[in-house]
């Protein structure tokens, strides 16, 4: 269909739909549409388009997709001020970060940080540290991209570099992703960019999440910290960010709140990206260095065949493999049989560590990162079985480098690459022979 809409106004496009600007102006972000562009709306993401001069649009809208008309911008009056005192830092190049909760605009207002710096012939990079909904690279890793024009959507960029950490929330990795955030920065330092974007994860709210952003600001050293204030969730981080300078900039009026299964939807089209031409390849397990291991157990030093026979002894089997980690013993056993609770209480007795018991085809649909010799990111990938007898992997990849270091996360992909219930590594053992573990 065809829309005019008057200049002064603003279009918000909620997709999955598409836009083209057939005559006059508009912008999304500060990013100038013209008449060559189509502009691609993901479902689940909104898409402001501020009509500078009068325009005639041809919009296609999917399924549950809108497209409504509002006066004035949608960009807060602050995000111009916001822009204004990052262009005082003297130094290149100048770094931002962008904190806020989850929802409260950080990407839309990273994105209009990136093109009005890009509009200045400025060029840079945009360091994306929200594993849960990663734009950059793929879902569950930090990662980066360079910029040498205006865009719409951080999505439509192709990761330079990324880390692959293996999971949605940074709760639970919060070492790995701060030491992650700073090689990459250190690498686009490199390449002498005019700016660094850093946007962040929503994790913003309660002690652990506090300690955790301020010691992201302290590691990488924004010259600006831009904070997304919505009621008063950022005022606990605001005191402890100590001297940097703090620019608190408003919430875009509007903002679309998501769901946690829009939110899940929309790591699925990342895992669609980065899974596109994927191959099944079968990989020799004593080829690869085998890291976020602690479930399976793999590539470990064997145990002693005289310990390994007395855990066999009091598991009442010999188990397709059994490793002994730091922390726990893993024993992996056919996909039909059961061990007695009291036998892993025996062996967690005798071996003074938590057992973990999986089944085979378990390992199924277990999303991985992959890396080169010299741990370069190489892509993703889902493990698709592990042959224990062989001892060899097989995977399902577009990756066609040749793979050293793989990294087991804790996400897990059905045949759709939709998200389904990982690992049930902490819940107990049935007591009958139900079938699969509990998720």
């Amino acid at each position: 269909m065809n829309q005019t809409v008057e200049s002064g106004k603003t279009l918000l496009v909620d997709g999955p739909a598409s836009v083209s600007v057939i005559s006059g102006k508009a912008e999304v972000f500060g990013s100038v549409v013209g008449s060559s562009n189509k502009i691609v709306i993901r479902e689940g993401k909104r898409l402001p388009f501020a009509i500078c001069e009068t325009a005639n649009l041809s919009i296609s809208l999917g399924e549950n997709a809108a497209a409504e008309e509002v006066a004035g911008s949608t960009n807060p009056p602050s995000w111009t001020k916001a822009c204004e005192e990052l262009l005082r830092v003297k130094d290149r190049p100048i770094i931002a970060m962008v904190l806020g909760a989850v929802d409260s605009g950080k990407t839309s207002f990273s994105t209009y940080l990136i093109n009005k710096l890009l509009n200045m012939k400025l060029q840079g990079a945009i360091l994306d540290g929200d594993l849960g909904q990663s734009d950059i690279g793929p879902p569950c890793t930090v990662a980066y991209a360079y910029l040498t024009k205006p865009i719409t959507d951080l999505f439509d960029l192709r990761a330079k570099n990324a880390v692959f950490l293996g999971i949605t929330s940074p709760s639970s990795a919060v070492d790995k992703v701060i030491d992650g955030l700073c090689k990459l920065k250190e690498e686009i330092l490199t390449r002498n960019p005019n700016f660094i974007v850093i946007n962040t994860d929503g994790w913003v709210e309660g002690e652990e999440a506090v300690n955790y952003k301020v010691r992201l600001v302290n590691k990488l050293k924004p010259d600006v910290v831009f904070c997304i204030q919505q009621k008063d969730e950022m005022t606990p981080l605001l005191n402890r960010i100590g001297d940097l300078t703090k620019v608190v900039v408003d919430s875009p009026p509007a903002i679309k709140q998501r769901s946690r299964e829009k939110r899940r939807s929309l790591r699925e089209l990342g895992y669609i990206k980065y899974l596109r031409n994927a191959k099944a390849q079968s990989l020799p397990l004593g080829w690869l260095k085998i890291e976020g291991n602690e479930v399976l157990g793999l590539k470990k030093t064997p145990p002693t065949a005289r310990r390994a026979q007395r855990i066999y002894e009091l598991l009442g089997m010999k188990p397709l493999h059994y490793a002994e980690l730091e922390d726990r013993v893993s024993i992996v056993i056919g996909r039909t049989r059961w061990i007695h609770e009291d036998r892993v209480r025996k062996i967690e007795e005798f071996a003074k560590k938590k057992v973990t018991v999986v089944r085979k085809g378990e390992e199924e649909g277990l999303l991985a990162g992959f890396h080169d010799a010299d741990r370069r990111f190489l892509g993703i990938g889902v493990i698709q079985e592990v042959d224990y007898n062989r001892r060899t992997a097989r995977i399902l990849t577009p990756v066609s480098k040749e793979i050293a270091i793989v990294t087991l996360g804790k996400i897990k992909l059905d045949k759709n690459m939709k998200e389904i219930p990982a690992f049930a590594e902490e819940a107990e053992m049935p007591t009958t022979d139900s079938g699969n573990l509990p998720q």
